[in-house]
């Protein structure tokens, strides 16, 4: 009976907590259990305690549980992406010249300016990693690799090459899913 109030109080919404304390020791609860009511009286304390601060705001804060989720619900859209790089390369490069020190510093301006488009899109779970190179036009070669442990379900990757009478740009957009 006694438990059947202790469940009522703990899922009813309730401000305070409330709880008791008994006086009987081990010896004389077991005692009372076998026999019934013993010959010494029993005592119990009750109190109530008020919730402190730490307490509201440990309420306030949400605990997100895992979603297991193996996949994505939205995938990446490699062909919006496509043009966010075409558009980026195009209006910061158009009309510049191979210069090193210029060029160091646009790949990276270029680089966390297309991670903000790219994230203004709002696709859940997918970590970004964004690689732009430049380098000069010269009748010569170059050779760019990259490789990547990833599920090739949910995983992918955009890239696009911008090309000037006097340099070369990459920009690759690599996007893993956040299980």
């Amino acid at each position: 009976m006694m438990m059947a109030g202790i469940a009522k109080d703990r899922t009813a919404p309730s401000v305070k907590e409330r709880s008791s304390v008994s006086s009987l020791s081990g010896h004389e609860f077991r005692q009372k259990e076998l026999h019934g009511y013993t010959k010494n009286s029993r005592s119990t304390v009750s109190y109530m305690d008020e919730p402190s601060q730490r307490d509201d705001a440990s309420r306030l804060t949400v605990q997100m549980e895992n979603t297991y989720q193996l996949g994505p619900t939205k995938h990446f859209p490699v062909v919006i992406v496509n043009q966010i790089l075409k558009d980026v390369l195009t209006n910061y490069l158009q009309e510049e010249q191979y210069e090193p020190e210029l060029c160091r510093q646009m790949a990276k301006t270029i680089s966390e300016v297309i991670k903000t488009q790219v994230k203004d899109l709002m696709i859940p779970r997918y970590k970004l990693i964004v690689v732009v190179h430049i380098g000069q036009l010269k009748s010569q070669s170059i050779l760019i690799g990259s490789r990547c442990l990833w599920d090739p379900k949910s995983d992918t990757f955009s890239s696009y090459v911008f090309r000037n009478s006097s340099l070369s740009a990459l920009a690759s957009v690599y996007a893993v899913y956040f299980e």
